[in-house]
Order: structure tokens, then sequence, then C-alpha cells
């Protein structure tokens, strides 16, 4: 299981163990004398007809398998292929930018919280202000004047509201974490050790959504909805961002996409598309109790990086949540830290929708010491991100009758992590949600960027953590 430890305050998740516990195993290759082993591919853009991968085997050494594209030479045997992801990616030893020693949260000072009430709104303000270093006589550079925006003033706001159930539920957490060993105390080896994070990874997904645009139309008469990965057969590109891609065997397959590899675990659907071409899914004929959503929020550092494109409010709200969406469907909304698009999420785009909100979580970024990422108390950037979770509003019965047995939402539940080092890389929500939803419903994420067995994900960069050079070969059975 992903979920470490579950208190009160919320839970305590490994997102590394819940990615290789997704059944990243290939079997639907044969091994053939000479030592090749084939496999089939959805083709590259070149070539929009099905064509056989050939990956050559190692040898026949003791040695372990060099890479993600080794087989095993198994005459007239199945070949099996184990891959897990690469765990460097979620080696976060230290925070990525140091806090004062009062806010590291495994490392307090009893004297200074004698002199000062962490959790009052007066030394939250004095923080803010400088003015706590000047009480501590510590130097400090002027590097702004303190005059705040609006919009810094509602986040401060927001913030001293959160800060103590952050702090105190994220320390019991942790405690937790520690004494059990899944957190460790940082060592002088590994805080000096730099993470060998492979480079350059190029994907194209939103590229080829862009170019899919130009492909002839598709007769959705004469067209499947769906395309099931089956061993021996593939598709070109343009069924692929054109119908929902399903894998229904208890096996992991291997895709090909302009010429780069992706990983897609078993039980699991997908469809490759921007918000423009959203009818494969409506075609799809799914209605899901479970909705979580994470879209690119508008933002000035995303302007600024140009690292992906973003929606407005506007865009947001024309996704057709109401037509996916099952009676009483849990829908779950990632949101930025900016109170703007808090109050959006709430106040308009939830009753756009015929969502009721019901609770507001945090998912808490910590090291692998249990130290918060970030200085709680940062006024860039936070080390939490927050969740809007609310209900589809409907048919009473029906709603009850899909509540009974399972608990209700519960108010500023924790959801703590270790991330990962790949930007936007979200932890897992599936066990978390698991007590309050019932067992086998259908789960639907939107602007996804990995997949997970048992969902159905959707976005133009819907395979992006799937590219198997995220991953290793760990054995061949």
């Amino acid at each position: 299981m992903s979920v470490v430890h579950r208190l009160t305050a919320g839970w305590l998740v490994d997102h590394l163990s819940f990615i290789n516990q997704c059944g990243y195993e290939i079997c639907d290759s044969f091994a053939h004398p000479g030592g090749v082993t084939r496999s089939t591919s959805v083709t590259s853009t070149e070539d929009c007809h099905s064509i056989p991968t050939f990956v050559a085997a190692p040898s026949t050494s003791d040695s372990p398998p060099n890479g993600p594209e080794d087989a095993i030479e198994t005459e007239g045997k199945r070949a099996k292929m184990r891959y897990v992801f690469r765990k460097e990616f979620f080696d976060i030893s230290k925070p990525h930018i140091a806090a004062a020693p009062e806010e590291q949260l495994c490392q307090g000072c009893p004297e200074l919280s004698c002199m000062f009430d962490f959790f009052s709104p007066f030394y939250f303000i004095m923080k803010c202000y400088g003015f706590f270093c000047y009480f501590l006589q510590i130097p400090q550079k002027r590097k702004r004047k303190c005059v705040f925006n609006q919009g810094e003033l509602d986040a401060l706001e927001y913030h001293s509201k959160v800060r103590k159930l952050i702090w105190e539920g994220t320390l019991h957490l942790v405690q937790e974490g520690l004494k059990s060993g899944f957190l460790h105390h940082t060592t002088a080896e590994l805080s000096c050790r730099k993470n060998n994070v492979p480079q350059g990874i190029v994907c194209g997904l939103a590229e080829l959504c862009e170019m899919a645009k130009q492909f002839p139309a598709v007769n959705g008469s004469d067209h499947q909805a769906v395309c099931v990965l089956e061993e021996e057969t593939s598709s070109a590109e343009q069924d692929l961002l054109s119908c929902v891609m399903e894998n229904s065997s208890n096996y992991a397959k291997i895709i090909v996409l302009m010429g780069q590899k992706y990983l897609v675990p078993p039980k699991s659907s997908f469809l490759l598309s921007d918000i423009s071409c959203l009818h494969p899914l409506l075609n799809y004929k799914k209605k899901y109790d479970v909705i979580v959503i994470d879209p690119p929020w508008e933002n000035k550092s995303v302007k600024r990086s140009n690292r992906y494109s973003h929606l407005s409010s506007w865009q947001i709200k024309q996704i057709p949540v109401p037509e996916l969406a099952a009676p009483n469907c849990l829908v779950v909304m990632w949101v930025t830290n900016r109170q703007k698009h808090l109050r959006f999420v709430k106040d308009e785009l939830y009753p756009h929708w015929s969502v009721k909100t019901l609770a507001e979580w945090h998912w808490v970024k910590i090291t692998t010491a249990g130290e918060f990422v970030l200085p709680l108390d940062s006024l860039h950037k936070k080390p939490y991100e927050v969740l809007v979770l609310g209900r589809v509003q409907g048919d009473v019965k029906e709603a009850l009758r899909k509540s009974e047995g399972v608990l209700p939402i519960p108010e500023h539940q924790l959801i703590v992590s270790i991330p990962c080092s790949l930007h936007s890389h979200k932890p897992p929500l599936a066990a978390v949600l698991a007590e309050f939803i019932k067992p086998d419903v259908e789960c639907l994420e939107l602007f996804a960027r990995n997949l997970q067995p048992g969902w159905t994900s959707w976005g133009n960069e819907v395979l992006k953590f799937q590219h198997i050079d995220y991953f290793t070969l760990l054995q061949n059975e």
C-alpha cells in the first residue's frame, strides 16, 4: 500500500511505492530462438503502418541488465520483464531552501518556543515583515519594502488560518515515519550526494496533440470509441489520438510514439488529446464516481517559464464534468496557493458544475528526513498545495444509496509525502480516497501526466511520466 501511516491528521504516503505496485511487468512478448524478443507497438508518425519492434536480448552471463530494453532469452517461453520507477527521482534528502532553526520540523528550538508562540497571528505577522529577525538580532538584507498587494495579503491571511493545522499534523505523521524507519535523519554522506537524475527526456506529447489537429477528420459513425491494446496488434497514431486506448490485461504494455517508448500499466485506459478534442472520452460511455482534476492554472511563473500551456478560468469551466460524472460523484480539484483560484473553484466553478464543496485538504511536501521542502512561512512558495473536495448534487435517493457504507469526507486532512523531483508529478490519491468511496468504482483523472491501474486518464501529456527512461529494468523472470 502507498499509505505508510494513517492518523487523525491525515496520511503519510509513499509515492514511489505506489508507482512500483502498479504492476509494470511486461508479459505480452515471446522470446524467439537466437536471442531476439518481439513485441508490438503503436507506430511513429513517420510510418502509419503496424510494424513489430525487435529488442535484442542480453548475454547469458549473471550480470544484471544494462538498460530498460534488455530482454531475457528463453526459447519457446514467455519473456517477463519487470520495470520499476527510478528511485533517484524521490531522493529529496535536503530542503530546496533551508529553513531557519525555529521552522525546522524535527529540530525545534525550545528556547525560542518559550519566547514566542509560533502559532499566534502576532508572531506570524512579525515573521512576514522581518521583525522576527530584528528581535533575535539576526542580520538581514532588505530585499523589498514591506508592502503587499491584495493577493499577497489574502495568501497571508489564508496561511495564518491553516499554519497550525499543517505544522502539528505534519509533525505527528513525521514522528510516526521516523519511528517506523520510513523516514530517516539525513547523514552527512546522504546530504552531500548529488542526485543522478537523467536529463533531457523529451516526450513531445503536447506537440503531437497539436499535430493531430492536422490529421484528416475521422467519421465518428465509422470509428470505434475504444481501442484495446492486444498482443500482436498495434494502431497508427491517428487511431491513438482519436479514441480511448485500453489495456485490459493483467500486464503492462509498451507503445511507441514519435520514436519514444511509454509503459502502460495493467487495467488502465487513457485518451491522449487536448481540451479541444474531448469527444472520444464522452463517447467512451462511462460515468465516473471519482473525478480528479489538475488543471494548468494561469500564473506569472508559468507565463515566464513557458513550461506548459495554461487555461483561463473560463476555459476550465467548459470541462464537461456534469456529462462525465455519475450521481454523487466525488470531485477533487488541485488548486494553487493563489486565493483567486481557490475562491473561483469554491464560489464559481463548483456551483457551475452542481458540485457542493465539502472539504479542503493539503498535500505537504517533506524530505526523507521529515523536513519541509520549503520554509513553512516562505512568502514566495509554500511547502504545501491545496485540494478542494466536493460531490455532485442530484438525485437524493441515488446519493444516499451510493453513500451507504462509506465515511463522510472530513475537513483539513493532510497528505504528507516525499515529492517527486519531476515537475507536477502529483502523489496518488487512490489509497487515501478508498475509505470515502465504494470499491470497484469508475475513476477518472483529467489533465493527468501519468496512468494508474483501474483509472481512466486524459490529457495532452497523459503519458509524460510513463516514458520508459523514467524506469529501470529490475529483473527478468
